[in-house]
């Protein structure tokens, strides 16, 4: 089984670093860790560092041996799913299994169909729990570059970070827009992919346009039709094995 890992602000300089706080009361009183196991130690930026467990004090201090710190180079090309605002907690289940699947970037998108509306302190509350999903879900998943959860965007900046990708598309089940497979489409091996998922009600012919003037026509899985909650992690687990990410 893979070490743990575990989340610091800043990666340590020295052989030795005490873990507290949160995490340390992770490591000591849920996961239960004792001298001589091996965790990770990372920034969740790219930076991590292995370690051996020297001692655990208390109930969250957990004393940590470590390697020299290294720098995971960042991934190509660049994957950013641009999420359209499901319903209930389908939001942060989409963001833990996109994360887990290694996605880059996610892009909240308050699509024209959508039912959820992020206003006010609600928005701010709800952004908060998808970027504290990402957080766990990336540890959970092993990763030391967590993905970015961006602010959320307007159709018209969305349209703007589709239009400088080097791949872009949307998803979409409707065979009479004259959509492609994603599965055959030509994707680059370097640069920045951006893929938008749409809301329950589908992405408004509006949209459609906007986006496909931006230079994101659109694209379909399959045959069935996948919620918005889990089209993005089939399109996201499909890029990573065409582009190279998987192998």
């Amino acid at each position: 089984m893979t070490a743990p890992v575990f989340v610091v602000e800043q990666l340590p300089g020295g052989p030795e670093f005490v873990l507290d706080g949160p995490e340390g009361r992770h490591a000591v009183s849920v996961k239960r860790l004792n001298p001589g196991e091996d965790v990770v130690l990372t920034d969740g930026r790219g930076g991590w560092a292995e370690g051996v467990v020297r001692a655990a004090e208390g109930k969250d201090r957990l004393v940590v041996g470590l390697t020299a710190v290294r720098e995971e180079p960042a991934p190509t090309p660049y994957i950013t799913v641009v999420q359209a605002l499901p319903k209930g907690d389908r939001g942060e289940l989409a963001v833990e299994t996109m994360t887990e699947t290694g996605v880059d970037a996610i892009v909240p998108w308050q699509a024209a169909r959508c039912i959820t509306q992020w206003k006010g302190d609600r928005g701010l509350k709800s952004l908060g729990k998808w970027r504290s999903t990402a957080r766990e879900a990336g540890k959970q998943s092993r990763r030391v570059r967590f993905p970015e959860v961006a602010d959320a965007m307007t159709t018209r900046q969305v349209a703007a970070l589709l239009a400088g990708a080097d791949f872009a598309g949307v998803l979409h089940e409707d065979r009479d827009t004259g959509s492609e497979p994603l599965a055959t489409a030509e994707l680059p091996t370097q640069g920045t992919i951006v893929l938008v998922v749409g809301p329950e009600g589908g992405v408004s012919p509006q949209e459609l346009a906007a986006f496909a003037e931006a230079g994101a026509p659109p694209y379909r899985l399959g045959p069935s039709v996948l919620r918005t909650s889990t089209a993005g992690t089939a399109a996201a687990a499909l890029l990573m094995g065409r582009t190279g990410r998987w192998s």
